[in-house]
């Protein structure tokens, strides 16, 4: 979603990254988010980037209990919805 916002709003590709902290940054929505939004994002970058390599994947999943699973998928799915209502803001 963050590089959809960025490929909407700038004229150029969005950066090669995953790091949700830089896209947050390039696309100048970091200073928008709540104090909550950025602790959940600092809290899901480490485990985004440990889930992307096999040997971690297990690890991870391992430490994720179904409580926790489900408060990310809740608060994943707000960030989202936030993201996109900023999308629209941008559209004509």
């Amino acid at each position: 979603m963050l590089k959809a916002y960025y490929q909407a709003t700038h004229d150029d590709d969005p950066p090669y990254t995953h790091n949700h902290i830089r896209l947050l940054n390039v696309c100048g929505l970091i200073d928008e988010l709540s104090e909550e939004q950025l602790r959940f994002i600092a809290h899901i970058e480490p485990m985004y980037i440990e889930a992307r390599y096999p040997e971690q994947k297990a690890a991870t999943t391992r430490t994720l209990s179904k409580e926790v699973s489900q408060y990310f998928i809740e608060q994943t799915k707000q960030l989202t919805q936030w993201i996109e209502e900023r999308l629209h803001e941008t559209r004509p």
